[in-house]
């Protein structure tokens, strides 16, 4: 099995990164401003400049935090059963977005930013690799326990990311979770015909 992808390491004030995601759902990314950010968290602009130099420096921070968020949620999940797993991991992908989408919206933001800011794309890329490497390992699991068909796991990893992306996408830009609900529906089509031989999954 092959080891997790690197990542960048940070040790962000978890209290400015709390007030950092209030400020993104309460302003966007385009109006965020450190001073937005120091009102979230009842104290001074140079209280955050302490921590981090400049608003992509403590953005940065942000990311990882999200991403740390997002790995904890994973390991919270118990259950070692291929199909319940990959079917929980969906969820969070494309279920639990739901409930924030302003949140959304300020990601996909910044994932725009990803090609002039050297720092948001490679944390975007760290995202994007590590969850890859786990709906892979999932994947190649169901595999060697003779649940899931004998497939090219990273091909089906990406598959499903394109779905999760895709939908992501249209939801900030349509300003409607439905393609959220549809690419979920999809993606547990997807599985039932490539990874269950034509059988529905758990969720269908």
């Amino acid at each position: 099995m092959d080891d997790p992808p690197e990542r960048s390491s940070s040790d962000p004030d978890e209290e400015i990164m709390r007030a950092t995601y209030r400020a993104l759902r309460e302003h966007g990314y385009a109006d965020l401003t450190i001073k937005r950010i120091a009102a979230e968290y009842g104290k001074s602009t140079a209280a955050i400049h302490y921590h981090y130099e400049t608003k992509d420096d403590l953005l940065a921070a942000f990311l990882d935090f999200i991403l740390d968020q997002f790995v904890e949620t994973i390991h919270e999940v118990e259950t070692t059963a291929p199909e319940e797993r990959l079917d929980l991991l969906l969820d969070k992908l494309l279920v639990a977005p739901q409930d924030h989408p302003d949140l959304l919206i300020a990601m996909l933001e910044m994932r725009s930013q990803a090609p002039y800011k050297p720092a948001f794309g490679e944390r975007f890329q760290q995202n994007e690799e590590y969850v890859r490497y786990v709906l892979r390992t999932v994947i190649d699991h169901g595999i060697s326990e003779g649940v899931f068909a004998d497939v090219d796991a990273e091909h089906v990893a990406r598959s499903l990311l394109t779905i999760v992306d895709g939908a992501r996408t249209r939801a900030v830009v349509l300003d409607d979770t439905t393609p959220l609900e549809t690419a979920r529906r999809t993606a547990a089509e997807y599985v039932g015909a490539v990874l269950l031989d034509g059988r529905p999954s758990s969720t269908d």
